[in-house]
């Protein structure tokens, strides 16, 4: 080969990286920030439906905070890169990136009744930029509790747990003290906002003697789901989550929304917008598939024991 060739030949070759990350660059953005350092699988199959692979039409920038006194800086920051759709998980985050921009295209994944929230309009017609999936785990909490109340001795007082941070918080709370009311139960209210609060709250539950630990849905706290069923499992509580990822990782129990399903749709609407559709005529999806998952090795280990109706209600027994 001719020096000449040779050195074209070099040149060509390094310039294949340099094309490669061009390309990257010109990709539409699909803006994530969330509470979770993972990214759903879910979401990105709702993306593949709609014709978006990460790396080869659409380039995904990510952001994860426990902190919320973070998110303004966070938001800027994504909404500085003009992203072509911002995905914002949790209440907290919807409204800080609402609060930041009112052209972007917005796709939340929540908690919480989102016209309430002002985060849209209605839910059939959101209007503005935003759009997304509700789960509505706020409403479902007096349900939740009545569950517990089946399994738990009826003398024993419930902690619950709620994230301070949580727009939702004082909804929450209201729906769980009036169940507890209704069922004739005593709570105990504890809040926590970061991960040492978390660790206070355990302490609280060993030091009053409080038999059982009832924790608010959130997304924070599901982010922390290692953190929760440790602790439970040091201190032989027994804890009643809103997601079943708490439940396969050693939980006791979970009743709750299938978060996949939302996730899915996430990823559905966020393909639809890069497809040229607006947030403001894509109606906000609300869950409609609920999944009570039971660890029954966790159960045996604490001596709880769950009544034959509970059992037969289980969408997914864990052994």
């Amino acid at each position: 080969m001719k020096r000449r060739d040779f050195i074209a030949g070099l040149g060509a070759t390094a310039a294949w990286p340099l094309a490669s990350q061009a390309q990257q660059q010109s990709l539409p953005i699909v803006a994530y920030l969330s509470a979770s350092r993972a990214l759903p699988p879910a979401l990105l199959n709702g993306l593949t439906e709609s014709g978006y692979a990460i790396g080869r039409n659409v380039r995904i920038e990510r952001r994860t905070t426990e902190d919320a006194r973070q998110l303004p800086a966070l938001v800027a920051d994504l909404v500085r890169l003009q992203p072509s759709v911002i995905s914002a998980q949790a209440s907290a985050v919807a409204l800080a990136v609402k609060a930041a921009t009112s052209t972007i295209p917005i796709v939340f994944g929540i908690g919480d009744d989102p016209v309430r929230l002002g985060l849209v309009a209605s839910l059939n017609r959101p209007g503005g930029n935003l759009t997304g999936a509700t789960n509505l785990n706020v409403e479902l909490e007096g349900k939740r509790l009545a569950m517990m109340h089946a399994i738990v001795p009826a003398g024993e007082t419930i902690a619950a747990l709620v994230d301070a941070n949580n727009p939702a918080a004082d909804r929450q709370l209201a729906n769980i003290q009036n169940a507890a009311d209704s069922l004739g139960r005593k709570i105990r209210i504890l809040k926590a906002a970061n991960e040492r609060d978390i660790d206070n709250a355990f302490k609280t539950i060993a030091q009053e003697k409080l038999g059982s630990l009832f924790v608010a849905a959130d997304a924070y706290f599901g982010a922390r789901s290692s953190q929760f069923v440790t602790l439970a499992a040091y201190n032989a509580v027994p804890v009643f989550y809103s997601r079943r990822e708490f439940a396969e990782a050693g939980g006791l129990v979970s009743y709750g929304t299938d978060n996949d399903a939302s996730f899915r749709q996430q990823g559905i609407y966020i393909g639809r917008i890069l497809n040229g559709e607006r947030p403001a005529d894509l109606p906000v999806v609300q869950a409609t598939k609920f999944e009570l998952v039971i660890n029954l090795k966790t159960a045996k280990s604490l001596g709880v024991t769950f009544p034959i109706d509970i059992l037969a209600l289980a969408d997914t027994v864990i052994e």
